[in-house]
């Protein structure tokens, strides 16, 4: 669609579509006729001007708020305007270094993905939002069990060889320490080194076993194991920063508008699903207003990119702001954000 309309667009057309989506994104304020008239790059005049503005408004590319003589961006509008005419621009230095020197290799996986979305939000004013490797994704390295009070057993959980992930289950009795420690030598000798993943539905498919032909020492291995690999309902599943940075952008600033976002955030799950589409996505990628198909940021804008570990794609990080936000500069931040967050967390590059 975006294609069919640049093909019915002339170089002038184009030219004037580009500076009216720069100014608006710049000062947030309808673009005149007039105000683009006094643009050198154009040089046209106010009634061709005019002219030109009424054929993309009847393209929908720009429409007339009810307040303003003056023209703004539709959807399709910044959609052409992404696709074709935005010039990204380079990072300074000083940007540059500071993603670099932020960025760096770390035993904690929960403190990189913190870093890289405060990052995020930082740098670009907005909200930046990073979800957490998928654990189907993750690898058992070692497990240990440490008994606790009554029925409580503490579980240290070592994946991608030096994540570690403490966790407090509930076992159906009383395990000695000696028992714990057999059940734990069973499972790392059987499923060290494969997914998660894979380890649960292994568990899973031995419970499936008529349990009367298991000795009680098999079954209270495979429960336990999957008392530790189950995930808790209230875990993380991504790290988002600066939510109310959007309370800054007037178009965003409706109450109403900002109690859906803020619920949205809250929820998380929406947001997950959403960034869940990039995974097979190569390089950057864009969701304008209501592309996302997510009504509480149909007047929003994501730019989002997927990051790898040992190749392979585990995650995805976002920035979420107004339609009108500058693309150009966001669009290098997310992208060097995600390959420096997948070099961060590579396990060859994890310190010993």
């Amino acid at each position: 669609m975006v294609e069919k309309k640049n093909q019915a667009l002339n170089e002038r057309s184009l030219l004037l579509l580009k500076s009216l989506i720069e100014r608006y994104i710049y000062d947030g304020q309808p673009v005149g006729s007039r105000v683009l008239s006094k643009d050198p790059a154009l040089n046209l005049s106010p009634a061709t001007i005019r002219n030109v503005m009424a054929d993309l408004e009847d393209l929908g590319l720009i429409h007339s708020p009810h307040t303003s003589a003056g023209r703004v961006p539709t959807v399709s509008g910044y959609r052409l305007f992404v696709d074709s005419l935005l010039t990204v621009k380079p990072l300074e230095i000083s940007e540059l270094n500071l993603i670099q020197s932020s960025l760096v290799a770390k035993n904690d996986i929960n403190q990189s993905i913190g870093v890289a979305s405060k990052l995020l939000s930082d740098l670009t004013r907005m909200t930046g939002v990073v979800t957490l490797p998928k654990r189907e994704l993750v690898s058992l390295r070692h497990i240990e069990f440490l008994p606790l009070s009554n029925t409580r057993v503490l579980v240290i959980l070592v994946t991608n060889e030096q994540e570690v992930h403490n966790k407090i289950i509930h076992t159906s009795r009383e395990f000695s320490p000696s028992e714990l420690q057999q059940i734990a030598n069973y499972i790392n000798t059987m499923y060290s080194g494969r997914s998660l993943a894979a380890v649960k539905k292994a568990v899973i498919e031995e419970l499936k076993v008529a349990q009367e032909r298991m000795n009680q020492e098999m079954l209270d291995v495979v429960q336990m194991a999957k008392l530790a690999l189950d995930q808790d309902e209230n875990s993380e599943d991504c790290v988002i920063s600066g939510e109310t940075n959007l309370m800054g952008f007037s178009e965003l600033s409706d109450i109403d508008r900002l109690k859906q976002l803020f619920d949205a955030f809250s929820q998380k799950h929406n947001v997950i699903h959403l960034l869940d589409q990039c995974l097979n996505a190569e390089g950057v990628q864009i969701f304008i207003g209501e592309e996302s198909g997510y009504q509480p940021f149909n007047q929003c804008s994501l730019v989002t990119s997927s990051y790898s570990i040992d190749d392979e794609v585990v995650g995805v990080l976002a920035v979420i702001g107004p339609t009108r936000m500058a693309y150009e500069k966001v669009i290098p931040f997310v992208d060097l954000t995600a390959k420096l967050l997948g070099a961060a967390l590579n396990p060859k590059t994890l310190a010993p």
